[in-house]
């Protein structure tokens, strides 16, 4: 099998999304999206002391057309939705919310965040959704990080969480409605290992942190994402420091995008719609009550 090579780098450079500091690869200047995945957002947040977590976080919105997964670094995350869900989910862990036709959810830190050392660090991914599918069912799916299947490299020295998509004889938990694999991987320094990665799917993998080597293309730094031709099969790495990164890949949707805020369709007709929808309470209402 031949290796793929990195054709784009994108370093996650700080943006303010409404007073808070986020650090943001795409969707850049530079490029739109690298189908399906459409926005990746790492955030690291020192909460005040003795404030309320309650009024902590983002309160409640709505999302249609799409995926908004966020992945758990450090600390905690309380996801409250529409559909009456709750759930704090913890270092380690996902959530994985599929939009669909609309749902209302917050995302602040748990009651405890205090007693876990008072920050955060988030990765949330906005990750498309078929035009069969956007008008779905919304559905979410909370993992903590005992529940995520591990696929080990290296004899061990390389561990990669299997958040959804095959690999080898493992199976993600979260099913899709477009093929893609997406895997959280922690490697010790001096690590050799090989992903393998279908050959019709668009790739790429967001450095968290550490420092390593990629074959044919040479040493990667924390906080960039880099992206793969569609031609090979596999990337070969080399850890030099413990490292931490996201595995992105998946088959090209191919259809027409527009944006406005928390919702992703493909006409400007249909994002009206979503508007008017979620103004008459169609996508369901979030209240807090403490």
């Amino acid at each position: 099998m031949s290796f793929k090579s990195v054709i784009k780098t994108f370093p996650a450079d700080l943006v303010d999304m409404g007073g808070l500091p986020v650090r943001q690869p795409i969707s850049t200047q530079n490029t739109e999206q690298i189908d399906p995945f459409l926005l990746l957002h790492h955030a690291k947040i020192k909460l005040p002391k003795n404030g309320i977590p309650n009024k902590m976080g983002v309160g409640p919105h709505p999302h249609r057309g799409f995926s908004p997964v966020t992945f758990v670094l450090k600390g905690g995350v309380k996801h409250r939705d529409s559909f009456g869900n709750q759930q704090d989910i913890y270092e380690g862990g996902v959530q994985w919310m599929n939009a669909g036709r609309g749902i209302v959810h917050s995302e602040r830190p748990p009651k405890n965040i205090y007693e876990i050392g008072g920050e955060q660090e988030i990765i949330q991914l906005w990750i498309n959704t078929p035009k069969a599918h956007k008008m779905d069912q919304a559905y979410y799916k909370g993992l903590s990080k005992n529940e995520i299947p591990t696929v080990t490299f290296d004899n061990g020295n390389t561990e990669g969480k299997l958040i959804t998509g095959n690999y080898l004889e493992q199976k993600g938990v979260i099913d899709t409605n477009s093929p893609m694999l997406v895997m959280k991987f922690e490697s010790k320094a001096n690590s050799k290992f090989e992903i393998k990665i279908p050959e019709a799917y668009n790739s790429c993998i967001y450095q968290i942190d550490g420092k390593m080597k990629i074959k044919d293309f040479g040493v990667t730094e924390a906080l960039n994402l880099y992206q793969f031709d569609d031609l090979g099969e596999k990337v070969a790495f080399e850890t030099i420091e413990d490292t931490q990164f996201l595995l992105l890949a998946g088959k090209p949707i191919n259809e027409p995008l527009t944006t406005y805020g928390p919702f992703v369709m493909n006409n400007q007709t249909e994002i009206m719609e979503a508007m008017r929808d979620y103004n008459m309470g169609k996508m369901g209402i979030l209240i807090e009550d403490e």
